[in-house]
């Protein structure tokens, strides 16, 4: 267009018959891009970024602010192919000026994306208490960023006419190698995103394994969750295997707990009364909810013993354990000065003349 257009036209002005010398016409284009780039930037503050400011959203300030200056070096880079072009050269120089055009463009689509995600991140953050956003968010900026980074290296192959066709067959070879190698991985970060979406757990949550380990989740990562035991110790637990195996929520479906604890007492004693007793010692417990009411279970008469199980209710998790040890230590007092015997494992054995 400024070799057709803007170039004939300004030679007609006093002094045009310079612009006969290519050279100083193709300086021209140069000269008028970054002339035009600095108009952009000019348009920008002075218009466009006031114009953002008024909207409810920040997301199209944060784009303008991200995008005018690599818009500022595309129309330069442009300028500088068409002053190329108009010289008539050829060859490796706007084969290397489209690849930078190129780059700068894939640079903002990249910015661009960004930025979009994390907006979006932070409004859904806003509606959750979830953890999702922290894991998800860094693995989609990853996955734009691969997908723009594969077009931008085809697209520089197509500029230099390179033909990879004759390389497809062994990348093909060697993405089913790196698929076979990478399963585990891709599994556990795959598993991690569907205990996000699913919200089997979350951040707090005291779980208990299949394989019995029990703990606090303190951490949910893109590919392992941390869990911390009673030992204080960090057991790191792959995603992939959580997501295909049966997880205890001590928190779900609310967080309050209840604790249990077996007691026997010996043959004889009256079973209203030993229900009484025990009932009385839980109740007078700090810490133990009145609703649900706390019960007192006759579960089956043993070979030495009657048994009984405590059953009450704590507000959270967090003080269950504490709770089960004051409460057999309760129970026991209660009994004995009771009067009522707790029995122990006995054997009557008959020997035969």
């Amino acid at each position: 267009m400024l070799k057709e257009w803007i170039i004939p036209k300004l030679s007609l002005l006093p002094g045009g018959s310079y612009l006969n010398n290519k050279y100083i016409s193709a300086l021209l284009i140069v000269v008028l891009s970054v002339i035009s780039a600095f108009f952009l930037l000019w348009l920008f503050s002075k218009y466009l970024e006031k114009i953002a400011k008024k909207t409810q959203t920040e997301l199209d300030d944060l784009i303008f602010d991200k995008t005018k200056k690599p818009l500022f070096c595309l129309i330069v880079v442009y300028g500088f192919k068409n002053a190329i072009l108009y010289l008539g050269l050829k060859g490796w120089i706007i084969q290397f000026v489209n690849s930078l055009m190129a780059v700068v463009l894939i640079y903002i689509l990249i910015g661009v994306s960004a930025l979009i995600i994390e907006y979006w991140g932070k409004n859904f953050a806003k509606k959750t208490q979830s953890q999702i956003d922290d894991v998800l968010l860094p693995l989609f900026h990853k996955v734009v960023k691969a997908i723009l980074g594969i077009i931008l290296f085809l697209w520089i192959l197509k500029i230099w006419q390179i033909n990879i066709t004759p390389y497809l067959a062994g990348a093909g070879i060697g993405g089913i190698i790196l698929g076979f190698a990478l399963q585990d991985s891709l599994k556990n970060i795959f598993g991690g995103v569907t205990l996000l979406l699913d919200k089997t757990f979350e951040i707090g949550d005291k779980i208990k394994l299949e394989s019995g380990e029990l703990g606090e989740v303190i951490d949910i990562g893109l590919r392992s969750t941390k869990i911390r035991t009673y030992d204080n110790e960090l057991i790191y637990v792959p995603n992939g295997y959580l997501a295909n195996s049966r997880v205890l929520n001590y928190t779900r479906p609310t967080v309050i707990v209840r604790v249990k604890v077996d007691f026997g007492v010996e043959y004889g004693s009256k079973v209203s009364e030993v229900k009484n007793i025990v009932l009385n010692a839980i109740k007078s417990m700090n810490g133990v909810l009145n609703e649900p009411a706390p019960a007192i279970q006759f579960l089956e008469m043993g070979d030495f013993a009657l048994k009984f199980r405590a059953c009450y209710w704590v507000p959270t998790w967090k003080t269950a354990f504490d709770k089960k040890l004051e409460g057999t230590e309760k129970i026991y007092d209660a009994l004995n000065n009771a009067g009522i015997g707790i029995p122990f494992p006995t054997q009557s054995i008959y020997l035969k003349k």
